[in-house]
């Protein structure tokens, strides 16, 4: 008995399947190393009372705020609650600066008010255009701050305008959208890991002897 021809919607699937894994085979390759070091950097940044801000348009504001909510709750293991905000979701705040301002401008003052020097900006875009995110990067390098974006294929604006950019390779805008998921586990995991390293460190060193005072009395 001959085999029924696949259905044009499995074919979609399966095509959909192997661009997310050749996407994740580069990421893997790519951009697992400037992950984990980003992780690192913000183990150091907001347990010293630093805070993360992220941004992102439709697809991506929802990935800005799955980082967020890792990182206020809890990725896996339980621990401290950090101080991180994703500023699509302050909806009053940005239809009025939408109104008052233009839509160019819904980050970037946000980013003007919450922001401060040494704190950590993430900014999410398949195309890496998005002009209220290059503005974002802009005003929040300006103010110290350390701008991380996460883009698709290079070159872009955005990935012009922050200090570093992981860019995932695909043409699809949602293959784009599902390994930058991947990388913002990817990023929690080796946050909460940097966390640990130097609890296990100093657990396993000799504890320093006691200075012990001598009191003599007087002869």
């Amino acid at each position: 008995m001959s085999e029924f021809p696949a259905s044009p919607a499995l074919e979609a699937a399966h095509v959909h399947c192997r661009s997310l894994e050749q996407a994740l085979v580069r990421l893997r390759r790519d951009g697992l190393a400037r992950i984990t070091d980003w992780g690192g950097r913000l183990a150091a940044v907001l347990p010293a009372g630093g805070r993360l801000l992220a941004a992102g348009n439709g697809g991506s504001a929802a990935q800005a705020q799955h980082l967020t909510a890792e990182l206020v709750g809890r990725y896996r293991r339980e621990r401290p609650a950090y101080s991180a905000i994703s500023l699509h979701a302050e909806t009053s705040s940005l239809t009025a600066l939408g109104n008052d301002y233009g839509f160019d401008q819904v980050y970037a003052r946000q980013v003007a008010a919450h922001g401060r020097r040494g704190d950590v900006l993430v900014l999410l875009s398949t195309s890496g255009r998005s002009a209220n995110l290059i503005s974002a990067a802009v005003t929040g390098r300006s103010a110290g701050l350390r701008v991380w974006a996460m883009t698709g294929p290079q070159p872009n604006p955005l990935a012009e305008a922050a200090d570093e950019t992981l860019c995932v390779a695909a043409d699809s805008t949602a293959t784009v959208q599902e390994a930058h998921l991947v990388a913002v586990h990817l990023l929690c995991e080796a946050f909460d890991a940097a966390l640990v390293a130097p609890r296990a460190a100093s657990a396993g060193r000799p504890s320093a002897p006691r200075a012990v005072a001598a009191h003599r009395r007087a002869s």
